[in-house]
């Protein structure tokens, strides 16, 4: 009677909520370092734009890695729940707080793919352009910046959406 069904159960959900506040921390803490430290720090000059791309290239698969991981063990600690009736079941507080969380979170995938896919390798295009014609690449390079930490700053806001959701449909 040791590994009985509710025993596995159990240590299962114990695992994935272990593994999802890590995940949670890495996603969150990494958000923050690039937002807040690194992005302020290569402002004012004291972070070179090579170490900004090093901190970004380091950080992106931690970042796809937790993206995978909130998405796997939120959906076995969302259908274990007792609130949960079923998919697309809008009937209550609960379902509402997580609909409005998983739209967050879509938010800060698509978010992810756009900087990661589209406006990094331009950052990295407009380096190496840099090199060859700098006057031309300084006007771009100030346009990039700007998305860039717009950017930040709404994975910063959607990353606090999702965490808001949690808080109202774990209060429940």
């Amino acid at each position: 009677m040791l590994f009985s069904g509710e025993i596995m159960t159990f240590w299962v959900l114990v695992a994935s909520y272990w593994v999802h506040l890590l995940a949670t921390v890495i996603w969150l803490g990494g958000i923050a370092l690039m937002a807040f430290i690194a992005w302020p720090a290569l402002r004012q000059g004291a972070l070179s734009a090579n170490q900004w791309f090093q901190l970004q290239k380091r950080f992106l698969p931690w970042v796809n890695a937790a993206l995978v991981v909130l998405l796997i063990t939120g959906f076995i600690q969302m259908t274990n729940d007792e609130n949960y009736s079923g998919f697309l079941a809008i009937d209550s507080l609960w379902a509402w707080a997580i609909l409005l969380k998983h739209v967050a979170y879509g938010g800060m995938v698509v978010l992810t793919g756009y900087l990661q896919f589209s406006l990094y390798p331009a950052m990295n295009r407009l380096a190496l352009l840099a090199e060859a014609n700098p006057e031309t690449a300084a006007a771009e390079r100030d346009k990039l910046a700007a998305r860039e930490i717009r950017y930040l700053r709404l994975n910063v806001l959607a990353a606090s959406a999702v965490l808001l959701c949690t808080a109202i449909a774990t209060a429940v």
